[in-house]
Order: C-alpha cells, then structure tokens, then sequence
C-alpha cells in the first residue's frame, strides 16, 4: 500500500479552516469540495491513459485520453458524498457508484447498508471517497468489497487520517491489490472513542448537520 500525504500550501490553509470549530456547514462543504479537487489531482496521477490522433486548427497530432474501462469513483455514503463534486470535476467521464456504510460505536465496526455497484469491477480503476480514515474498518471494509468484485487498482482519498488506521489498511491489503491512499494530512493519533486528534470532528456532521 502506497500512502501520499498532499504538500501543498493551499491544501494546509483549506484544512486548516476546515478545522475550525466556528466554519460553519455552508463554508466547510465548499471548502471540501475543493480541497477534494486538490488532492483528485494527485488521486488520478497514474490514471490508464491511451494515445489518440487529432487535429488542432494548426495540424493533425497526437492527444491522451483516459482508457477503457472509465475509472469508477465510489463515495462512502453518507460524508463521501460530500467529496463527489469534487472528485468528478477531474473525472467527470467516470462512471459513479455508492457504498453505504457506517460504524458501529459500540463495536467500532463497519456495517454495510447499501450498495449501487457493478457486480463486476475487472480491469476497473476505482476511487474510493472517504473523509476520515480513523480506525480503518470502514475503509478495510469498502476496498474488501470492491477487491471481491474484481477489482486490483484502488485509490482512496481522505481528507485525515489517523496514524493507527493506516497501519490496519496496510496490514489487511497486504499484498492482494495495488492499493493507494491520497490524504490532506496525517494527524496524531485516535482517542479513546476513535476518534482522529485534532481531527475536524465528525465530517458527517459538519457537512449535513446531526441526524438522529
């Protein structure tokens, strides 16, 4: 598993605001939406590119396109959702699937609820959209689903992570897949309710407002 941290003085003044307690839910779901774009950037890197013949109004050349099959970019329901506009600004031929999944506070385990996924994701690069990787289950969890449908090449791009939940990704995908994380920042560590410190608070929350 490979793990990119974005250093980027753009990246560090939209996460900082982002942090802020009083940035309210208009400003933080915009702020998300283009710090996302920053880090797609670096997301779609090694994105499968073919070669194609055009024609500028000057003369014929050779262009890039991205290969068949289209990535598919995948947002774990309900905070990835809040990625998505971001994500597909840069991939906006990618085809969109849905995960939902939550954690269970009690056991801290992630419990999937739905799924609008292709039954077959060979030879598909995926996206996977996740604004905190804290303990790695719900993360684990989403690139189990995908690795059993075929996939092999998987980015996941977080907004934070957590020390501890980078080591759990790691030691669940092994060597099965090409696994990449793309990440604003690595913060200090999980408290004791999981979650990341300083962090942001729950992303969830912040963007949409607290559902009971």
């Amino acid at each position: 598993m490979r793990l990119h941290v974005a250093d980027h003085p753009l990246v560090a003044h939209k996460l900082s605001v982002l942090r802020d307690e009083r940035t309210a839910s208009p400003t933080f779901r915009l702020l998300v939406d283009e710090l996302v774009t920053l880090l797609a950037y670096e997301a779609t890197r090694e994105v499968r590119t073919i070669e194609v013949p055009i024609t500028t109004p000057v003369a014929p050349t050779t262009g890039t396109k991205i290969a068949d099959p289209q990535p598919i970019v995948i947002p774990i329901l309900r905070a990835g959702l809040g990625m998505l506009d971001g994500m597909t600004r840069l991939l906006p031929t990618a085809e969109v699937g849905f995960l939902g999944m939550q954690r269970d506070e009690t056991t801290l385990e992630a419990i999937t609820y739905a799924n609008r996924l292709p039954d077959d994701l060979t030879g598909r690069q995926v996206f996977l959209l996740d604004p905190m990787l804290a303990t790695g289950a719900t993360l684990v969890a989403a690139i189990n689903y995908v690795l059993e449908r075929g996939a092999r090449d998987v980015t996941a791009v977080c907004l934070l992570a957590a020390p501890e939940g980078i080591e759990v990704l790691k030691e669940a995908v092994g060597g099965r897949a090409d696994v990449s994380v793309v990440v604003a920042a690595v913060d200090s560590h999980l408290t004791d309710k999981a979650y990341i410190y300083p962090g942001l608070g729950d992303a969830g929350d912040r963007l949409y407002g607290i559902v009971d």
